[in-house]
């Protein structure tokens, strides 16, 4: 089972699931290109699409497996719709939290301008430099703020990230140029879209928080049309856009109950 957490998080967003994964998978949480502790190359080019999804195949292969169960959430839910449509031999089961299939997006911002308000950073992370300096301003404040506050944090009272566990997401972007590569994901953004092959042939479970303050749940039932195979979604009330950490006994249960199930996907993309 192979994890990928979104911005500006790092493997640790996962620490829910990996222990409670780990008694029926060989769980593994990896940072991003870019983030944490990994490579963290600066020029824009080094965050193509190709290249992160190359980066999935290699992790997968080196870890001495050839296909996974594969669980993305914000832009590593990004990166898991598309790998699943690109490689769908190397994903037995696709599960994704609060990211929207690229295709299903492009459809919904176009006809809610909602959510294109709602998606306005985007377009102030394609400038240089600024968004780098806004982001570091007050010790990092506004990173801390994503993930806190009352509108755009975790709203379950019992999972606010305590001090440490707010620092193991502010450590590593605090470090001197290690906000550009992470930025460099949405620098990219533009030439994601549209993507060729849209359909996903994989067993999918789509797990969105109600309160997400970035990405707006009316669009969920947009991602149904782009999977031909079993598919669940699941809003889950009361929760905010960081869902694996603000529900975690939520998202895994559900999660649980989706691989319990038995599904017999044939290759025209139909099950039985």
């Amino acid at each position: 089972m192979l994890l990928l957490h979104g911005f500006p998080e790092n493997w640790y967003s996962w620490r829910n699931q990996l222990d409670e994964f780990s008694d029926g998978y060989h769980t593994v949480a990896v940072d991003l290109r870019g983030f944490g502790n990994s490579d963290a190359p600066s020029k824009i080019e080094d965050y193509k699409m190709e290249i992160l999804l190359q980066d999935l195949q290699d992790i997968i292969c080196a870890l001495g497996y050839s296909c996974c169960v594969l669980v993305g959430h914000d832009w590593g839910g990004t990166l898991a719709w598309t790998f699943a449509i690109r490689h769908r031999e190397m994903v037995t089961r696709l599960i994704v939290l609060n990211a929207p299939h690229p295709s299903a997006f492009h459809d919904y911002v176009l006809a809610h301008p909602s959510q294109l308000f709602s998606s306005r950073y985007v377009f102030l992370f394609q400038l240089p430099i600024i968004p780098e300096v806004l982001l570091s301003l007050g010790d990092f404040e506004h990173i801390r703020k994503l993930l806190t506050d009352t509108t755009h944090g975790i709203q379950n009272e019992e999972r606010r990230l305590s001090k440490e566990e707010l620092e193991a997401f502010v450590y590593y972007p605090s470090q001197k140029g290690a906000l550009t590569p992470p930025l460099n994901y949405y620098r990219n953004l533009f030439g994601f879209f549209p993507i060729k092959a849209q359909d996903v042939l994989v067993p999918t479970l789509l797990l969105w928080g109600e309160r997400d303050a970035f990405l707006e749940a009316a669009m969920v039932p947009e991602m149904k049309q782009y999977v031909r195979a079993p598919f669940r979604s699941e809003i889950i009330p009361n929760a905010s856009h960081w869902l694996q950490q603000d529900r975690p006994q939520e998202v895994n249960k559900t999660i649980r109950d989706f691989l319990k199930q038995e599904f017999n996907v044939l290759r025209n993309g139909h099950s039985t």
